[in-house]
């Protein structure tokens, strides 16, 4: 009876970890993707963009939608294998812990790729536009998503 009860509270408490786990990886990932929607929707929208910048943002932009996908990939893919872990295999074993590993890497992955994203978009503004680039950038960074 006391080993049944052991084993019970671990797979419930492996099982609420595992679910708060992937919950804060995926606000994570969703709040590194929220900064650029921002960035871009003040490119467009207020900072009057030359005919030669907005094509270098589109090409931009399309570039990171193609990274942001491949990583948001590897992340959704990642979770399957966790909850695999737990509601299958009922264990923390090296599949799980490989699994935890690659969605790690990808989460890494689409913020350095944010940030190299958002340093791009900032190199093809003008003296002018930059103070309100760099301050939109600080508020979306700093403010703590709902």
């Amino acid at each position: 009876m006391s080993a049944s009860r052991t084993s019970i509270t671990f797979i419930v408490l492996t099982l609420l970890t595992a679910v708060v786990g992937g919950w804060v990886g995926v606000n994570y990932g969703l709040r590194q993707a929220r900064v650029p929607q921002q960035l871009d929707q003040l490119l467009h929208s207020g900072l009057h963009l030359s005919t030669a910048q907005d094509e270098q943002l589109a090409t931009l932009e399309a570039d990171f939608a193609t990274k942001r996908a491949t990583f948001e990939g590897e992340m959704r893919a990642a979770n399957r294998d966790i909850a695999r872990a737990i509601t299958v295999r009922h264990q923390y074993d090296e599949d799980a812990q490989a699994a935890i590993e690659r969605l790690h890497r990808a989460m890494i992955g689409l913020q350095k790729a944010t940030v190299q994203h958002v340093i791009a978009m900032r190199a093809l503004l003008s003296t002018d536009q930059v103070e309100q680039f760099d301050r939109t950038v600080d508020q979306a960074l700093a403010v703590t998503p709902p």
